[in-house]
């Protein structure tokens, strides 16, 4: 039996230190496609497996280890590498479901198999422009066919002080110092010192455990750790990636937010053209409300209706049955209108919410049955996506789902890690705190920093309608925000799912001139760009569909003033601005303005507020 974990570090500790060179042995290094970034892998003088990556030369992680425990086992202590290989991958893959058309997927691997012990396992190493990414892969070992991983070894040692945006699934986000660093923080975190913006992340979990990240044992360093579980592994044993991406400003993150895209491998060439993106409302557990759901999605844009828990008795209960609906609801019935109402031809579809406790005893009979009964989606809620057995149950379903031809949203714990690119189908998945919780202007301007650099995230929206008991009393205090900032949010925040309306009776709103942004706005884009932003502060982002762009622009919990440049329009083009914005009693105001590449558009927002622009070609 090896030393504990604890002692290993302080093997690392003493063979390493921030101030020295590299050491004596053999660097293994590979560089991205730019060469502005770079791991190197090297075993210490103590044969402990150790990395660092820089970026531009210069270290932005110092040497940490690497490594994990198999079967008791400290595999990354006692190493030797025995082989190295090195490859190119240049790739672009059309996207249709994301921020961009086009994917570049374009990076340098270094694979090295290394001897711990009597373990023999791999490194493999991505490095892409501003990121790296590497795994473990355990081969089938001698003398035994499953083996028990009970702690990772992965740390990442900083260079400097950074403070964290610290959260944990569907929390709050606390800026933490990390000397001061108490709690677990979710991938992916962010991270900053004032000069670089870092994203630790994780990609391509299918049979892993959740992993958080937590204090390490030196100053200015993490460690991967998941104290909930143990992995079981088999031959050929991958775990998820581990991603470190590298900007020098808050909004330079944005570009990593595919990453766990490219680092998934796609189980068909292309994005089968049943899978349809598009927003929802939520309708109550009635016939009536499922028509009337109908009738406004129909009206303004919308593809699709949910029918939320409860529509098959307490979600809860083994006893409720997902094969039969209440008698309040007659399904036939609604998905037939929601078949013969949809506009320009195409269907208003029906998703169904099934909780975790049918899911696991029957998904294999529902998943036939409910393709009978011509439902368009499913919306999984409260699964497991914690231990390794509910998320490798997970990843199973989410094929099962795929191949019955149902579109997916994940709620509860569950993040992506970029499963979307296998499994297309999967549009969306909570793991965020929404807006169902109310969450105050600095929890929606950290958040595109943030979670959403793991991939899309259903924020539900509960935008208020004239019902004066939803304005005043949705969990008993108004929204903490604007209106305004509720328009724009669904250009900033992305989901190929988005649900619009989640508290609101389609029969309420008649402020129709407030609502017809949400009519209008697309929620899959052709080109994205951040424009500006500030973690906490406020953001700014721009997105193309065809030939119209929107905008949206939100505030902290401090005004903000600045200028958004309209350098993304075409040049010799003229163009009209529609403006949405907080007017003085709570509402929306709306104006148009000219506009033209190389204008800038002022804006001007109150604290918790927002604005949000259509920009059209003028004919």
């Amino acid at each position: 039996m090896t030393a504990p974990f604890h002692q290993i570090v302080s093997i690392i500790l003493l063979a390493v230190s921030l101030t020295t060179a590299a050491p004596k042995p053999t660097i293994y290094q590979s560089n991205s496609p730019d060469g502005k970034t770079r791991i190197e892998v090297a075993v210490s003088d103590r044969k402990v497996l150790i990395y660092r990556i820089l970026s531009a030369n210069e270290p932005v992680l110092n040497w940490s280890s690497l490594g994990f425990q198999l079967n008791g086992e400290a595999v990354g202590q006692n190493v030797a590498i025995k082989k190295q290989s090195l490859r190119s991958h240049k790739e672009q893959f059309a996207w249709p479901l994301g921020e961009n058309d086009l994917i570049q997927n374009n990076y340098n691997e270094l694979i090295l198999d290394c001897q711990s012990g009597a373990i023999a396992f791999q490194i493999i190493a991505r490095v892409f422009d501003g990121s790296v990414a590497f795994r473990y892969v355990l081969p089938k070992q001698k003398g035994t066919e499953v083996g028990l991983i009970r702690e990772e070894h992965t740390t990442f040692v900083l260079t400097d002080k950074y403070t964290i945006y610290q959260y944990n699934e569907e929390t709050v986000f606390t800026p933490t110092v990390l000397t001061d660093l108490q709690k677990t923080s979710d991938f992916p975190s962010t991270l900053t010192n004032g000069r670089f913006f870092l994203s630790i992340g994780e990609a391509d979990n299918q049979s892993y455990a959740k992993s958080v990240l937590t204090k390490g044992v030196y100053p200015n360093s993490l460690s991967v750790a998941f104290h909930k579980d143990s992995v079981k592994t088999k031959a050929d044993f991958r775990t998820p990636w581990r991603t470190i991406s590298i900007a020098t400003s808050a909004i330079g993150l944005h570009q990593f937010s595919d990453l766990p895209l490219r680092l998934c491998a796609p189980m068909a060439p292309s994005v089968p053209n049943w899978i349809k993106p598009g927003k929802l409302i939520r309708s109550s557990l009635t016939t009536q409300g499922g028509l009337n759901c109908i009738d406004f999605a129909a009206k303004h844009n919308l593809q699709y209706i949910m029918f939320d828990a409860g529509w098959y008795g307490a979600e809860f209960r083994t006893t409720s049955d997902p094969t039969q609906v209440i008698s309040a609801i007659d399904m036939p019935r609604v998905i037939q209108y929601g078949k013969e109402k949809g506009r320009s031809g195409a269907p208003v579809g029906v998703i169904l919410y099934v909780n975790r406790v049918a899911l696991r005893a029957r998904l294999d009979e529902l998943l036939p049955l409910y393709k009978k009964w011509g439902v368009a989606g499913l919306k999984f809620g409260f699964v497991d996506g914690l231990t390794q057995e509910g998320i490798t149950w997970l990843a199973g379903a989410i094929k099962k789902v795929y191949d019955y031809g149902f579109i997916l949203d994940i709620h509860d714990n569950y993040k992506p890690t970029g499963l979307s690119r296998t499994y297309p189908n999967l549009l969306t998945q909570e793991g965020i705190r929404g807006n169902e919780n109310n969450p105050d202007a600095f929890h929606n301007t950290v958040l595109p920093f943030t979670r959403f650099l793991a991939g899309a995230a259903d924020y539900t929206f509960c935008y208020p309608n004239t019902n004066r008991y939803f304005t005043d009393n949705l969990y008993k205090t108004k929204l903490q925000v604007s209106k305004g900032q509720q328009l724009a949010l669904s250009v900033v925040y992305f989901s190929p799912l988005q649900a619009i309306f989640w508290y609101g009776n389609p029969t309420d709103y008649n402020d129709e001139g407030e609502i017809e942004f949400f009519s209008r706005v697309p929620t899959v884009w052709n080109e994205s760009h951040y424009l500006a932003g500030e973690i906490g502060n406020y953001i700014s982002v721009a997105r193309r569909q065809g030939k119209t762009w929107y905008v949206g622009s939100a505030a902290g919990l401090a005004d903000w003033t600045g200028t958004i440049p309209l350098h993304f329009l075409e040049s010799d083009k003229l163009y009209q601005a529609t403006v949405y914005e907080d007017d003085s009693v709570g509402g929306v105001h709306k104006r148009v303005v000219d506009v033209k590449r190389g204008d800038s558009i002022p804006v001007s927002l109150k604290a918790k507020g927002g604005q949000a622009i259509i920009i059209d070609e003028k004919n």
